[in-house]
């Protein structure tokens, strides 16, 4: 729980902040082959993707980290979920940090 102390008094926050992990830009690799791409968030098991997009098509020749440090090239297909993607970590199979000013203006 967060506290802040202001002229000798001690304030705790009115909810726990256990936010394990909370706003970069990151492209996930989830089971069954789904790829997307968003601002993470995680609270323990459950996590989310804000501002999310499947990546359909990568349009690279050397991957997923060639897209994720140049951002979508000219063959990237991106379907945007229009919000909210929500999952398991347990799902999830690998994350790799994305250039995020490159991304910015993709997504």
């Amino acid at each position: 729980m967060e506290t802040i102390e202001v002229n000798g008094k001690t304030y705790y926050s009115e909810k726990p902040t256990n936010t394990e992990y909370n706003g970069e830009y990151k492209i996930v690799v989830l089971q069954r082959g789904w790829v997307v791409v968003g601002i993470m968030e995680r609270e323990g098991s459950q996590c989310k993707l804000h501002n999310a997009a499947v990546i359909r098509n990568w349009g690279t020749k050397k991957g997923l980290g060639e897209l994720a440090e140049e951002g979508p090239k000219k063959d990237t297909i991106l379907d945007s979920c229009n919000g909210v993607v929500e999952f398991d970590y347990l799902t999830v199979v690998l994350t790799i940090a994305v250039n995020e000013a490159k991304w910015k203006r993709a997504l």
